[in-house]
């Protein structure tokens, strides 16, 4: 289950950043997703940081490295969940500086899944 909400992050948050990295780099604005601009107006904008490519593959990066530590979890390899855990702090970063409310709560889940299950992986 942690595997699964480390991927639903990569998908459910890479897709949507390909999109506004696409849409920056065609000198368009922000895309909106579901009513909302994906990956603009946040605390980052709010404090002088505007939502730049740079920026936006910096996220991805991120992302994608959550991605592998879903897919090194998958495979009961505890490097896996050290990785999930290493990667929240880079996260937490992003879901701030792009207001994003809903990873939190899924990364609050998925590491009480993989602290109870600590002791199987190898």
């Amino acid at each position: 289950m942690a595997s699964a909400l480390l991927w639903l992050s990569t998908f459910g948050l890479g897709i949507p950043c390909l999109m506004a990295i696409r849409n920056l780099s065609l000198g368009r604005g922000i895309p909106y997703v579901f009513g909302y601009p994906a990956y603009g107006g946040g605390a980052f904008e709010r404090h002088g940081i505007p939502t730049s490519i740079p920026l936006l593959i910096g996220f991805l990066v991120v992302v994608l490295v959550v991605g592998y530590a879903g897919w090194l979890l998958w495979n009961g390899h505890k490097s896996g969940a050290v990785l999930a855990l290493i990667m929240l702090v880079p996260e937490a970063i992003y879901w701030w500086g792009f207001d994003l409310p809903f990873p939190p709560i899924a990364a609050v889940i998925r590491t009480v899944l993989i602290l109870i299950n600590w002791a199987i992986l190898v």
